[in-house]
């Protein structure tokens, strides 16, 4: 992590022991993302960029409003201005119109008890006018008149305040917003052309494993193409990262060495694919612990058990370390729950980024047992009946990619929660804007 970081110097054994039951073997999910929360820190470095180029940047600063919204008491409606004290309840009012109002173009002039002025939507109020009668609801239109039914409006109704919006001097979005299109928006009504944001997140992944093919590679037997890259590389665009592709790594010490080295002093954040697991060549693990503090995980979940977390540092550089299993959608799925929400807080994020969950109906049975969190890939449909309901894709394997494509939702089975039957309540988390 660059100079311009705000890294924290708080150590992995400093932050576990503040966990009672750490168990490196048997972690569950909640507490694997309280220590990677507790761990890491956000960047600190800020810049100025035009609105048009803040889609999705993290504010890095409150944006107070330098002007009320609206500027003036206007009309919410086409009709007439008029004043609230003329209103009968039980009797109909009769109004002589002395103008028209058009928004960008004021009425000027004294509005007097008995007299209204014919309003457009948005246009600045007359002066003592305080109400506006919908155009719809008026009887006797005619240039010089109009007459309002009794209890057709009452006093006050139909005009939008000056500064209703937003006043003056209030926080108009918070720092730590992630800035979305209507933000952009908001921002032009102010009149604000240029935004202070963090700096974009710098990520350096690779996948390692001496079976692993390049697309275009020859793939010889035994060998895969290396999907992880590209999943992986689709993740972190859609996070906003600038992102440093370092390709496959072979099951060595020296290139292994070199990987890391490279991607730690170019790099904020490094996501690796494969070498956590059982069983699997020592050189990956060896070098992350030679490098930093690190510690090696066994969560309690399905896919995805294998994982690595910490921070390494190489020649003054630091950068946080997700060290990912190497099977395909257990790689998705521990970047989603998380790689995905540190690198958020890293980006200086103050909403909660945890993927939101949906109760629906489970079309069919589902095998689970407690004592771990499982997370199913799903179609989510609506029933006969209007209600919606989930079914599992079928095989879920870890390395059964085709499921996590044909999915449009993830099934969350909690830690504790024992076998689900047709019928039950099951929480989901929607495609939509995750993956």
């Amino acid at each position: 992590m660059d100079n311009d970081s705000a890294s924290s110097r708080t150590t992995l054994a400093g932050v576990i022991s503040c966990l009672s039951d750490y168990d490196p073997d048997a972690l569950p999910v909640q507490d694997a993302q309280t220590i990677i929360r507790q761990f890491i820190a956000p960047v600190s470095a800020v810049e100025k960029v035009a609105i048009r180029s803040a889609l999705d940047r993290v504010l890095a600063a409150d944006i107070v409003s330098p002007i009320n919204v609206p500027a003036h008491d206007n009309s919410a409606m086409d009709g007439y201005a008029l004043h609230g004290t003329d209103l009968k309840a039980d009797q109909d009012l009769q109004l002589k119109v002395l103008g028209t109002a058009y928004a960008g173009r004021a009425f000027d002039g004294k509005v007097g008890s008995g007299e209204c002025v014919r309003i457009m939507t948005g246009a600045v109020m007359p002066d003592d006018c305080d109400t506006v009668i919908p155009q719809e609801f008026t009887r006797d239109e005619s240039e010089s008149g109009v007459t309002v039914p009794a209890g057709s409006v009452r006093a006050g109704d139909n005009r939008r305040l000056k500064g209703e919006d937003l006043a003056q001097g209030t926080p108009a979005l918070r720092k730590g917003k992630i800035l979305r299109p209507a933000d952009l928006g908001l921002l032009a009504s102010l009149g604000i052309a240029e935004v202070p944001v963090h700096r974009r997140l710098r990520v350096a992944f690779f996948s390692t494993g001496d079976e692993l093919r390049s697309i275009g590679e020859t793939l010889d037997e035994g060998c895969v193409y290396d999907s992880n890259r590209y999943t992986l590389y689709g993740m972190l665009t859609r996070l906003g990262c600038d992102i440093v592709d370092m390709g496959v790594v072979k099951d060595n010490p020296v290139s292994l060495e070199n990987a890391f080295r490279t991607a730690c002093e170019n790099a904020d954040a490094i996501i690796t694919s494969g070498g956590v697991s059982v069983g699997a060549a020592d050189y990956t693990k060896q070098m992350m612990a030679q490098l930093g503090d690190v510690t090696f995980w066994k969560i309690g979940m399905r896919p995805g058990r294998p994982m690595a977390f910490g921070r390494i540092s190489s020649r003054g550089k630091d950068a946080f370390l997700f060290g990912l299993p190497g099977n395909p959608v257990a790689v998705m799925v521990t970047f989603y729950f998380f790689a995905r929400q540190a690198l958020l807080y890293m980006m200086g994020a103050s909403e909660d980024q945890t993927p939101m969950t949906v109760p629906v109906r489970s079309k069919a049975a589902i095998r689970k047992r407690p004592g771990r969190t499982e997370f199913q890939r799903g179609i989510l449909s609506v029933g006969e009946d209007g209600v919606r309901e989930v079914r599992i894709t079928g095989s879920q394997g870890s390395g059964v990619l085709r499921s996590m494509s044909e999915a449009n939702c993830m099934v969350v089975l909690e830690h504790d929660r024992a076998e689900v039957k047709a019928g039950d309540m099951v929480n989901v988390i929607l495609f939509d804007g995750l993956i």
